[in-house]
């Protein structure tokens, strides 16, 4: 574990020259949380794992909320900027190449992941976005030409409902989306690692 800038994080190299996936856990989880899920989805990357910087009752999250679907907007603008610099700054204390980072976030980490990608398109190439929703209360405009994402939602997921929003913004920014509906609920599965690790691969040899 270490803090590079303001925010804790683990950082595992990959084989030389490798990608890097940036790993952004859900409410209440970690730095440690998604290592696992992203060895597994990518065997052979950078993994840059880091911790939301937000407290909810003590547990960790990536920005404030208001309630369960009302997110503060000011808060989740900053934390996107700051996780974008943090980007730039770990990419040079680690040697990984800054143009080649993949997100793959879930929950909460989806959704500062989707503001990241808004705020500033060119610190990822892309992301994998589980159970995310579209976080801001007014989409921005943004240019995400030759950004990939891959969305997986539960069949079950309660926040499904909210999620409708966020593949139409991403495509009509430019982003080409690939879209699947698991058989679940909130929670991770295998076959999201499944998922995952193929369009991590297609990212790869792309």
């Amino acid at each position: 574990m270490a803090t590079d800038g303001s925010f804790i994080h683990v950082y595992e190299p990959g084989d030389p020259g490798a990608p890097t996936v940036l790993l952004l856990h859900g409410t209440g989880g970690n730095e440690q949380s998604l290592l696992g899920f992203g060895r597994q989805a990518a065997p052979d990357w950078n993994l840059l794992a880091v911790r939301g910087r937000s407290l909810e009752e003590g547990f960790p999250r990536f920005f404030r909320r208001f309630s369960a679907t009302r997110y503060d907007q000011e808060h989740l603008a900053a934390e996107a900027d700051a996780l974008a610099a943090f980007l730039k700054e770990a990419a040079d204390r680690y040697g990984f190449p800054a143009a080649a980072i993949w997100a793959l976030g879930y929950s909460n980490g989806a959704n500062i992941g989707v503001a990241t990608l808004a705020r500033n398109p060119g610190s990822l190439r892309g992301a994998a976005l589980l159970r995310g929703v579209m976080p801001f209360a007014e989409p921005p405009a943004a240019d995400l030409s030759g950004r990939s994402v891959l969305l997986l939602h539960g069949r079950d997921d309660p926040y499904g409902v909210i999620a409708g929003q966020l593949a139409p913004w991403l495509r009509s920014s430019g982003a080409d989306v690939r879209e699947h509906t698991l058989a679940t609920g909130h929670g991770l599965t295998k076959e999201d690692v499944t998922l995952s690790s193929g369009w991590l691969a297609q990212q790869k040899a792309g």
